[in-house]
């Protein structure tokens, strides 16, 4: 009998939010098979839940999300997490009901395909972000669905192209965050947010989220398959595999 996955996704429902968190700081909540699957399960069951009107993503730990989990990579290979990848963003897109990141902790790659799906991204001023698959001979290719509807062309091209890490003013300014905050405010900024939102009515709450993602909805099924097996295709490659070996072993500090 296969060994059961430990839960790195947990769901608290209070009243009519579904509090959905990241809690897998041993590998900074990498995105590997364990935590996309769950992750994606708990956003149906809130979906699912009548009582629910509002979710909130957020992390326990000091990190967001990390990207993809590259030692699961390198072991096992992309092609099943890369369209997992695709999934979760779909799930987050296409949910009927208000997703809501709460960021008080580092996002990097496709950690940042989360933050494009969500609907409303509430951000502590210290958190940064960065696009760093290019560094490691891969391209933000799944979660490119996500955030390139979020950003201008030029700015797409300066922070997918150059790597560098960029804090959330800036993220806010370029159009990937809504609000970034003072990081003894994040509380308070998301419970407000929260609170305007749980105004809407379900069916109001849900039409008006058709409305506002349905072409990027579209984007993600007819694209997402392609731009999956084009990111499993460069994580198999010699440079790609190479730079992540670097990258997993290079001295602390």
């Amino acid at each position: 009998m296969p060994e059961q996955a430990s839960e790195v996704v947990h769901v608290e429902v209070s009243g009519a939010v579904a509090n959905v968190i990241l809690d897998s700081p041993a590998n900074r909540n990498a995105l590997g098979r364990v935590l996309t699957g769950q992750l994606t399960d708990a956003l149906a069951s809130a979906g699912a839940d009548s009582d629910v009107r509002v979710v909130l993503l957020r992390s326990s730990g000091p990190v967001f999300c990390s990207g993809a989990d590259m030692r699961e990579a390198l072991a096992e290979g992309m092609e099943q997490t890369a369209r997992r990848m695709v999934e979760v963003q779909r799930a987050i897109v296409a949910l009927p009901k208000p997703v809501v990141v709460r960021l008080d902790g580092a996002v990097r790659a496709g950690g940042l395909g989360l933050v494009g799906a969500a609907d409303v991204v509430v951000a502590a001023e210290s958190v940064t972000f960065a696009f760093t698959e290019v560094r490691l001979g891969l391209a933000a290719a799944t979660i490119s669905l996500t955030t390139l509807p979020r950003l201008g062309a030029r700015e797409a091209a300066l922070r997918f192209l150059g790597g560098e890490s960029f804090g959330a003013r800036e993220a806010e300014r370029i159009g990937l965050v809504t609000r970034t905050v003072p990081d003894d405010a994040v509380a308070v900024a998301v419970d407000d947010v929260v609170a305007a939102l749980l105004h809407g009515t379900p069916q109001g709450l849900r039409e008006t989220k058709r409305v506002l993602t349905a072409a990027l909805l579209a984007d993600i099924d007819e694209r997402g398959e392609e731009l999956a097996t084009l990111s499993a295709r460069l994580f198999a490659s010699e440079e790609s595999r190479a730079a992540m070996q670097a990258f997993l072993t290079r001295p602390a500090g």
